[in-house]
């Protein structure tokens, strides 16, 4: 059975469902729907699970066959045809009463499809980036390319090496269980599972007889090399960037644009996927690309749309190198910006911060690890809240893999509810780019803050989803001009202080005063709904308006 999510408006992770089943799309009845059913549907679509259902045809009425009626699933099923029902076209229903579902935007590790690949993370004790080890590949026909897709797929964007020399890890094999050989990459794959190879069937542990383990040494890019001068992305000591990530919450994701013209514009999402994407991630420093997305998922850019039907092969080392179109105005428009999420190596930051006292998981004292190395107990403690700002709550929420920031907070004494009282760290400085808060500027060992006391320690609220303003200079600077104005009709400019100071002092209502008139346009190009934060009981009508 295949799946599919359609209908208008709405975002990637929900739409009506509509099934294909015996050579036809087809719909299915909102009659007896529950969430039980939204789960095993969204977990066919490769979600993680639903957080609702949609009923009445909510995203649009569907066209052709309703297959399904009465759907009754318990939650457990691998696919909806395994759940109760009237039977397979057997319906009262009319296309008024289509069912949709709404997916939790997370994906099940190992889902696949033309744009996304989902890597398990590595276990805890794999090597550090330098010398990850693969799971353990028999054949003759390992090499360079092979080890290439599977340093991408972790995330390490350095050319992986030829095979190490399986001697010397011969004395460290146990009885090993062969899962795969004849493994063959032409070296533009973005994993390992898309090359082509053999299972071994029956004894695993018996196999391999006439090869070794394949092993894979991969090398780091500058962002994740042991001792790297720059800890933020772009390195500062760099030349400036033709291409950068906008508008993603974690490292590796975001919005993908693009400087050209000495202008920064984006990238149409037409025939965009992941060949394309991981030219992209490995030029940022990144392994290859598990997820190519489309429709605007990292927010609208603003500007220009500079290229559009990008087609990579794969191998080229700058997406400048790949095919691509020149946009034209009717082609795209910003609801259509292509985005990425990168691979990135495992290096184990979120265990070295934790959040407590706070009402949820997004919120609380920032406390931080110190001491954490060569098998020692880490030392927690807290940070000093004297200069604590946004941009350091950005890298604490980035660090804690909970998103944005919503606010960066200096006291914290209404979530004192932890027994760890020291102050560890003070001085934080942060550009807002680094991916732990041990890579901003700080005071190191020579502690300095005013405030000790654990009411001074700094705080943080984070959030998945966050607005991002951004004022359009060029309308300002184009619309300007200077007009002078009666004072009679300058009343409600005065109730409401947009007059200079002098203006008290005029002969009101007669005389004129001159003003700068000009235009002005606020893009939210980010991933959630603007709202003031004054809640509307505290708005106040004003006759003005």
């Amino acid at each position: 059975l295949k799946f599919r999510l359609a209908g208008y408006p709405r975002k990637h992770n929900e739409g009506r469902v509509e099934v294909f089943y015996n050579d036809e799309w087809g719909t299915i009845c909102d009659d007896d729907f529950t969430l039980s059913n939204a789960h095993v549907l969204c977990r066919h679509l490769g979600f993680v699970a639903a957080t609702g259902w949609a009923h009445s045809a909510k995203y649009g009425k569907g066209v052709g066959r309703i297959w399904l009626d009465n759907v009754n699933c318990a939650g457990g099923e691998k696919s909806i045809g395994d759940c109760k029902h009237r039977g397979w076209g057997n319906s009262d229903c009319s296309h008024e009463e289509d069912a949709g579902v709404i997916c939790k935007d997370e994906r099940i590790p190992g889902f696949k499809d033309s744009n996304v690949i989902e890597v398990r993370k590595p276990l805890a004790g794999w090597a550090a980036p330098g010398s990850h080890r693969a799971p353990w590949v028999g054949g003759w026909v390992w090499g360079g390319r092979v080890a290439d897709a599977t340093c991408t797929a972790t995330g390490l964007a350095g050319r992986g090496s030829e095979l190490l020399s399986p001697r010397r890890l011969f004395t460290e094999r146990q009885q090993l269980n062969y899962r795969l050989h004849s493994v063959s990459c032409t070296g533009t794959e973005v994993h390992l599972s898309m090359c082509t190879f053999e299972f071994y069937r029956g004894n695993a542990s018996a196999s391999c007889r006439t090869g070794m383990p394949a092993v894979v040494s991969c090398l780091p890019g500058p962002l994740f090399a042991a001792g790297t001068p720059c800890p933020t992305l772009p390195c500062p000591c760099s030349p400036q960037p033709r291409i950068r990530l906008k508008g993603g919450a974690r490292v590796g994701e975001g919005r993908v644009e693009v400087l050209r013209s000495s202008e920064w514009g984006t990238i149409c999402d037409d025939r965009w996927n992941l060949l394309s994407a991981s030219v992209v991630c490995r030029e940022l420093g990144f392994g290859s690309a598990k997820e190519a997305l489309t429709g605007a998922r990292m927010g609208r850019g603003t500007g220009p749309i500079h290229l559009n039907e990008v087609q990579c092969q794969g191998t080229e080392k700058s997406l400048w190198s790949c095919p691509f179109r020149n946009i034209t105005q009717e082609d795209c428009k910003h609801t259509e910006d292509a985005a990425v999420r990168c691979n990135v190596p495992y290096m184990g930051y979120e265990n070295l911060i934790r959040l407590s006292g706070g009402r949820s998981r997004f919120e609380g004292r920032v406390e931080v690890a110190v001491g954490a190395g060569d098998g020692e107990q880490p030392h927690w403690g807290l940070v000093c809240g004297e200069g604590w700002g946004t941009l350091e709550a950005m890298v604490a929420c980035r660090q804690l893999g909970l998103g944005f920031a919503n606010h960066g907070l200096q006291e914290t004494w209404y979530w004192d509810a932890s027994n760890v009282t020291d102050m560890v760290m003070s001085g934080v400085k942060c550009t807002g780019l680094e991916m732990s808060l041990s890579q901003c500027q700080h005071h190191g060992a020579s502690l300095s803050c005013r405030n000790t006391g654990t009411r001074f320690a700094a705080g943080v609220i984070c959030s998945e989803t966050a607005s991002d303003l951004l004022l359009h200079a060029p309308l300002v600077q184009e619309t300007a001009y200077i007009e002078d104005r009666p004072l009679h009709m300058l009343y409600c400019a005065a109730e409401e202080n947009c007059l200079s100071s002098s203006a008290r002092l005029a002969n009101w209502p007669y005389g004129h005063r001159r003003l700068l008139r000009f235009s002005s346009q606020i893009h939210n190009h980010g991933r959630a709904d603007f709202r003031p934060k004054a809640g509307r009981h505290s708005w106040v009508w004003h006759e003005c308006h």
